[in-house]
């Protein structure tokens, strides 16, 4: 009877089970991300530190390193959860880390962000649900690094008839033609406009040549029966409404 022969050369990849290590010799970032999964399972976003809402961001990008040292970094460079979300690419990749998946993943957020606040403004008269208004507009322009001008269109019951980008800027100025204002107003029926603009400085300051704008624009929309409820003034400090300030 032949004498069996045991193979002394296993095939490679496979792993034996005396190979495998054992439970407690995982990664030392592993039990973190699941004690940080778990706090958020169980209460949410409360009690979370902007960093470790970041990190269980870069969980799904970066599956395999400790990511805390990267959210930190994230947030060094950018200031909060917010700006890193609104941080263009460019400089999102300059941070080390960083790669085109995780920036990917961040601007997804990003947009989701923008979809909940612009369909809750979409669901009810905007007059009705100011601040509504107002989240979406700092959600939409508020951490944006060049100045951008935006127009909500609404109809004679104040709902939401469309949501517009204008113009895109320079850090400190976007070129605004209050008569190219007015015809697209009339060309959606719009019975009133909501201006909106962000301040890349932060500051939502209103400078003299957002109110002499505003006011140009009044002036040839109430001629042609549109009224413009508000100019509001978006930035990282803040908001700014012209009418809250008496300033049309």
């Amino acid at each position: 009877m032949a004498e069996a022969k045991h193979d002394d050369n296993p095939v490679i990849g496979k792993e034996s089970p005396a190979s495998r290590p054992p439970e407690d010799a995982a990664p030392h970032y592993a039990k973190h991300r699941e004690r940080l999964r778990n706090r958020f399972r169980e209460a949410g976003d409360t009690g979370l530190a902007d960093y470790e809402l970041l990190e269980l961001v870069l969980f799904r990008s970066i599956p395999r390193r400790d990511v805390k040292p990267i959210a930190k970094q994230l947030l060094k460079r950018f200031g909060s959860f917010a700006e890193v979300l609104a941080a263009p690419p460019p400089r999102l990749v300059e941070v080390s880390g960083i790669g085109e998946s995780v920036v990917t993943d961040l601007k997804i957020i990003e947009a989701a962000a923008r979809r909940l606040t612009k369909g809750e403004i979409a669901q009810r008269p905007v007059l009705a649900s100011w601040s509504t208004v107002l989240d979406y507009c700092r959600t939409a322009m508020a951490f944006a690094d060049r100045e951008h001008f935006r127009i909500l269109f609404l109809d004679k019951r104040n709902a939401l008839i469309a949501d517009e980008l204008q113009q895109s800027g320079t850090v400190d100025h976007t070129p605004v033609y209050p008569r190219e204002v007015i015809k697209r107003a009339i060309e959606l029926a719009a019975s009133a406009v909501i201006l909106v603009h962000n301040h890349p400085s932060g500051d939502p300051t209103p400078s003299t040549a957002d109110i002499r704008m505003t006011q140009d624009i009044i002036a040839i929309a109430k001629s042609l029966g549109i009224e413009v409820h508000d100019h509001i003034i978006v930035g990282r400090n803040g908001h700014a409404s012209l009418r809250g300030m008496a300033l049309i």
